[in-house]
């Protein structure tokens, strides 16, 4: 893989961690990488556990690359699920049989902050997370649905202020309003996490892939509501109004290692 580094420290505990310079966006690339590691993860008889984290501190999974090539997305086909490759990572990365865990350190917005959302826990560095959902700000409904799983994280109040807010949330209060597991201190999180998924590596897997399942049964949003919610995406996403947000945005940096893209909620209140 390209993009994504495999290490697996024993049979039971994979880890994953993005490497895509500059700033980690996520393209097709990605996807692709990541339909193939789910798919391994779901035929592999030992693991148990699969870690997601980053090679940059500064930005976990940036967003979207809003400037991938147009037709190489439009040629991407459906997954397995038969929906768009994107929402089938989604969907598939929440139903797989083994713990999903994000180690959150840099920035995870837009289709970021849908794939660890998608991870059954995340964990967050409180000096080096930023999480957020900035389509709003650019004209766009976010088109993984992440409004369906932070309403059940968080709320239908908490969840629309992170939505129509479009504004960038600090590890703190993600922990307070539950977009997170915890805030950990940066220099304890990398342990932290690899102690809690070599315990969770230690059980058996039986029991871990049925107690997230029957968990599934009663706090997944159905499959159907992602679909639409990507419809809604490329709708918006099209509307003049949202061309020149995103023009303007580009033009003050948005996709480099940039002010812009550090501090993108606040950049997108500036984007008109």
């Amino acid at each position: 893989m390209a993009q994504i580094m495999i290490e697996k420290p024993s049979s039971g505990l994979w880890t994953a961690t993005f490497a895509n310079p500059p700033i980690n966006l996520i393209d097709p690339d990605t996807i692709g990488e990541l339909q193939d590691l789910l798919s391994a993860l779901e035929i592999d008889a030992d693991v148990k556990v699969v870690v997601f984290r980053s090679a940059d501190p500064d930005f976990f999974l940036a967003h979207w690359d809003v400037l991938a090539d147009k037709a190489k997305v439009a040629a991407m086909p459906p997954g397995p699920t038969g929906m768009h490759p994107w929402i089938d990572v989604l969907v598939r990365l929440s139903r797989a049989p083994v713990a999903s865990i994000a180690e959150i350190r840099g920035r995870a917005r837009g289709a970021g902050s849908e794939f660890v959302l998608a991870c059954d826990m995340r964990f967050a560095s409180r000096e080096r997370a930023i999480l957020g959902q900035f389509e709003v700000g650019m004209g766009a409904v976010p088109g993984g649905n992440p409004m369906a799983r932070l309403a059940g994280l968080m709320g239908r109040g908490r969840g629309l202020e992170v939505i129509l807010g479009a504004d960038d949330f600090s590890a703190d209060r993600a922990e307070q309003y539950g977009y997170v597991n915890r805030a950990l201190p940066d220099e304890e999180i990398e342990a932290f996490v690899d102690g809690f998924a070599r315990r969770l590596a230690s059980f058996e897997k039986h029991a871990l892939a049925g107690a997230k399942a029957l968990m599934n049964e009663v706090t997944l949003p159905p499959d159907a509501v992602f679909q639409h919610a990507l419809a809604a995406f490329f709708e918006s996403a099209a509307h003049p109004s949202t061309r020149v947000r995103g023009a303007s945005l580009i033009k003050r940096g948005l996709q480099t290692r940039s002010d812009t893209e550090l501090r993108l909620g606040h950049a997108v209140a500036e984007s008109s």
